[in-house]
């Protein structure tokens, strides 16, 4: 019993002395570029990204392909490069650190009468994606120079190297290049991306792959708004969560989260850092974390690797690498693979200005999952423990010690001294005093922080006070710099008056000039008339 108080006391110190803590934003490190291949994955530092040494020849630098890890290798199909599509499948060794290019072989069953003759293995595709399942790659959807009105589903088998296309059922999605291909259970859910017309859709299917039938998924609420080049993950195989992408115009870096059994969207607020809008990254999610690389709005890429974590819903920065960095592009790819027990991010392609062809990794610190999720942040374990702590102490007060002995032993004859046991009974009610001291000290320090709380709250309260009186007064002021605009038209109307009436006055004036200098001939010509008149009278 006094071990187990001895434990309850320090969960209540952890809670006691718990701080807040922030996740720790890592820098950019300088790429390894003299990596020993034999030890490579131990060398690297944790959420730090590291260029891998290539021996041999490379493949062809490009953006929007596919890729997927399968024992310890990387698969890149297709792409686009100048404007043109690629066919071709790239093997990564990340043991040998070599490339190698993979040769297909036709199905046994291809119609060459459907092609013409053209013995085309893999057309040139891009934009699309691509899943492991059981021993094939499955390539979903993209863009080619082949049309088709329906989504094509092609296989690569792993063992064989034959390639094909799969033969789908149900009502199947129309043709369209940069969706998302979600894999949950023995399901693909597909979501968004732009068809051959160059229309944005923001539907959802389903391929089951067990039957591969295809079925239309109907959601109630809101949807994400129509894009493509956007990420999807699944959480805890129930909830589909959409991120960024970009329509004709626009950028997002909203999120989005579809609840797979109540078919229903949503969209949650998250916390942590700000993230900006971005299309073309990359994503991947690996337990509770979903990572984020690349990415760009056209203008510029995005140079910062992100994490989400889904359970709470809070981004985080694990590096910033330096601007124009080949990851800091769009359309490149990126994979988990676990090498020797390590988890780690394998990145590869993209395009900023410049096609990239090199292959970056990042090994992830490990999480310790095996706890349940109330232990595994220290606030939620130190607050669990206050509650059992002060559920024991609500126990012992009600019981007497005698009678739990006698519970104890069930009415056997002790042969322990009483002297030991009233030893041990003093020694339980120190520490249930100094448990009951620290309980006390919690107390009063949760005290101070409801102090706070209010403080800040009556400050908040305070600010939002002043806030609706500025408020009140610019709502006054717009009031007053109407009138003053009315005021400012009406003048202006009467300027305009003024400068008719004071035409209309120099006209007058101009006629009464006129109208005067006529009269004055008038009356001079009459005086000359008068004085001929009178001459002619006195000289008779």
């Amino acid at each position: 019993m006094s071990y187990k108080l001895h434990f309850l006391i320090v969960y209540i110190l952890q809670l006691k002395n718990f701080t807040d803590r922030q996740t720790t934003v890592m820098g950019a490190e300088e790429i390894k570029t003299d990596m020993d291949i034999s030890s490579w994955a131990s060398d690297l530092v944790h959420e730090q990204w590291a260029a891998l040494p290539v021996s041999g020849a490379r493949p062809s630098a490009r953006y929007k392909h596919a890729a997927a890890v399968a024992d310890e290798k990387l698969y890149i199909t297709g792409g686009s490069r100048n404007g043109r599509y690629l066919s071709d499948i790239q093997v990564f060794d990340l043991r040998s650190l070599t490339w190698s290019s993979l040769k297909l072989k036709i199905e046994p069953s291809y119609d060459k009468s459907e092609d013409n003759g053209l013995q085309e293995v893999l057309p040139g595709i891009s934009d699309h994606s691509m899943i492991k399942w059981g021993n094939k790659l499955l390539l979903l959807g993209g863009h080619s120079k082949k049309s088709s009105d329906a989504m094509i589903v092609h296989f690569i088998n792993l063992e064989t190297h034959v390639c094909g296309v799969m033969e789908t059922f149900g009502k199947i999605p129309v043709a369209r290049g940069g969706h998302s291909a979600t894999l949950v259970g023995s399901k693909l859910i597909v979501f968004g991306g732009e068809d051959r017309s160059r229309k944005l859709l923001n539907d959802v299917h389903v391929l089951d792959l067990q039957t591969m039938t295809w079925s239309a998924v109907e959601a109630t609420q809101t949807p994400p708004a129509p894009r493509f080049d956007h990420s999807a993950a699944v959480h805890l195989e129930r909830y589909l969560l959409i991120f960024g992408g970009c329509s004709h115009s626009v950028f997002f870096n909203d999120l989005h989260v579809l609840d797979l059994q109540a078919m229903e969207w949503s969209q949650p607020q998250v916390q942590g850092d700000l993230v900006s809008p971005r299309a073309g990254h990359a994503g991947i999610s690996i337990d509770e974390m979903l990572y984020i690389v690349g990415g760009g709005d056209n203008s510029n890429g995005c140079p910062e690797t992100l994490a989400l974590n889904m359970s709470k819903l809070v981004w985080s920065t694990l590096t910033t690498l330096k601007e124009r960095h080949p990851l800091a592009s769009e359309g490149l790819s990126i994979c988990s693979a676990v090498i020797d027990g390590e988890k780690y991010l394998v990145a590869f392609g993209g395009y900023n200005g410049k096609y990239n062809n090199e292959v970056f990794v990042m090994k992830l610190k490990p999480r310790d999952l095996s706890l349940p999720k109330i232990f595994q942040s220290p606030a939620a374990a130190a607050a669990a423990a206050s509650v059992t702590a002060a559920y024991a102490l609500a126990k012992s007060e009600k019981l007497e010690f005698p009678q739990i002995i006698d519970l104890n032993f069930n009415g056997v004859e002790n042969s322990v001294p009483q002297k030991d046991i009233n030893i041990e009974i003093d020694a339980t009610r120190e520490e249930k005093k100094a448990l009951e001291s620290s309980i006390e000290e919690v107390r009063a320090e949760n005290s101070r922080l409801r102090e706070k709380i209010d403080e800040l709250k009556s400050n908040h309260t305070e600010l939002s006070k002043e806030l609706q009186s500025v408020q009140g007064q610019l709502i006054s002021e717009r009031s007053r710099c109407f009138k003053l605009e009315a005021q400012i038209a009406e003048l202006q109307k009467m300027l305009e008056s003024l400068q008719t009436i004071e035409n209309e006055v120099q006209i007058l004036r101009s006629q009464k000039s006129a109208l005067e200098e006529e009269m004055e001939l008038s009356s001079a010509q009459q005086q000359g008339s008068g004085g001929v008149w009178r001459w002619i009278a006195g000289g008779t």
